[in-house]
């Protein structure tokens, strides 16, 4: 790879960083980004990605619950008929721009911050476009889908002196947040090695072949699209680096797996013998997909027996982090019930978590934990989710970005660093798949030597 002057080799900054293992990566801070001052005018903000999380998360919602801190002031998408429909679903009257207009709209509305909610494939091309048109970007994850995008952004980044967020609101979770707690009290001891497996289950893990994310092209598949949370997740609670990656993975499930199948539910001829079929017409929230499906002809009640689909539904990947951490992880998106299993061993002893999703049977809380010392002792207790969407953790992470000078002492806010990372190791577990070789970070891309660690 090439390397700019900007840019430098990440074994060598390994190296030159290893004495610094002593010195916190995590520290306490008062989270200001864009949006920090109580004193400012609203933030001009602009939206790239009309789709449900576009429109949602960061259209509706977001202007709803923090007017008095932002305003939109363009909405820009490939759909005309989508911006339509999301425009009035928003509530704004923010001028409208089609995706070969995305310069065209920055230069009228010259918004402060742009907000990147398209397919994941096309995250990076609109997070380095608006870094160099002066904009600091906040992009759902994942950031990158490819490794040059992460080295193209990077230095888009630099070169600019614009910020990059990324929205892991999987940091904000109360479970999430008990481990880190749990972890930085030192009670375990040094951690060897972590678990996490993920359990989709049939109707969640389906929606993903559905719709583009069962194309490895749109998506860079689950273990990027999906996983990228888990990973940063598992950086995080860590406050360490991935070096290594092996990865196995396969279409198990759906895609060839069947004997019948068509092209989407409503024109299918097997929708009585077929467990998914899907009557779109009778979700409301679907209209926003249902009004532009002739213009693009994105049909989003795709047939999860495509020939076409290569994004894996089952997979594990072993990480090996930089201070010797072992993480096994594993996500199977047909299960019988939704959750995840995770846990942390220690010199001093063990943490196990259990997250409950969705099952069929009666549990009454959301979340297990249990703390067992090598000596013996054990103590368990449960935590419940709070309230709102993902458990309260969209408000929480939201309120990090657009509320002033917000206190983070577990250091949830998430930059580029965090969004390129937990991206690069499903993208490495792809390769290693495709290759049935270990991969090394280090030989996918080259960091900036000012990065904090």
């Amino acid at each position: 790879m090439k390397k700019s002057q900007k840019t430098f080799n990440r074994r060598n900054f390994i190296k030159k960083s290893s004495g610094l293992a002593a010195v916190p990566f995590l520290a306490p801070v008062v989270h200001t980004g864009s949006f920090s001052s109580a004193l400012a005018a609203k933030k001009k903000v602009a939206l790239v990605g009309t789709g449900s999380r576009g429109s949602n998360t960061w259209g509706k919602s977001l202007l709803e619950a923090y007017k008095n801190q932002i305003e939109f002031v363009g909405l820009c998408d490939i759909n005309r008929s989508r911006l339509a429909w999301a425009k009035k679903h928003i509530g704004t009257n923010a001028p409208t721009y089609h995706s070969s207009d995305f310069d065209k709209m920055i230069a009228e509305t010259k918004p402060d911050t742009v907000i990147v909610t398209t397919t994941d494939c096309f995250h990076a091309k609109y997070v380095k476009r608006a870094l160099e048109l002066g904009c600091d970007v906040l992009s759902e994850k994942p950031l990158i889908t490819e490794a040059k995008q992460g080295q193209e952004i990077l230095e888009a980044e630099q070169q600019s002196g614009k910020r990059i967020t990324t929205t892991f609101n999987a940091r904000f979770g109360n479970s999430t947040e008990e481990i880190k707690r749990i972890l930085m009290s030192g009670e375990l001891g040094r951690i060897v090695s972590a678990e996490f497996q993920e359990y989709l289950d049939i109707d969640h893990g389906a929606s993903y072949f559905r719709r583009w994310h069962g194309k490895m092209r749109f998506s860079g598949s689950l273990l990027v699209h999906k996983a990228s949370h888990h990973f940063d997740q598992m950086n995080w609670w860590l406050d360490a680096e991935p070096v290594e990656v092996n990865a196995f993975g396969k279409v198990a499930f759906y895609g060839k797996n069947n004997d019948f199948r068509g092209k989407n539910c409503r024109s299918c001829a097997f929708t009585s013998d077929c467990r998914f079929y899907w009557d779109i017409n009778k979700d409301p929230g679907m209209g926003l997909y249902l009004t532009g499906e002739k213009e693009d002809g994105y049909l989003r009640d795709g047939c999860v027996w495509d020939n076409d689909i290569d994004t894996y539904d089952s997979m594990t990947v072993e990480v090996k982090y930089q201070n010797d951490v072992l993480l096994c992880y594993s996500l199977n998106a047909f299960m019988p019930y939704e959750g995840q299993r995770i846990a942390f061993n220690g010199e001093k002893g063990r943490l196990d978590v259990r997250e409950y999703f969705k099952q069929p049977w009666e549990v009454g809380h959301d979340s297990e934990l249990r703390i067992t010392k090598i000596s013996g002792e054990t103590r368990a207790w449960t935590v419940k989710s709070g309230e709102g969407t993902h458990g309260g953790a969209d408000k929480k992470l939201k309120d990090l970005i657009f509320v002033p000078d917000q206190p983070d002492p577990l250091s949830q806010s998430a930059g580029s660093r965090a969004g390129i990372i937990s991206s690069l190791i499903g993208i490495a577990a792809r390769q290693s798949i495709e290759t049935n070789q270990r991969v090394l970070i280090k030989d996918l891309i080259d960091f900036p030597p000012d990065w904090k660690w």
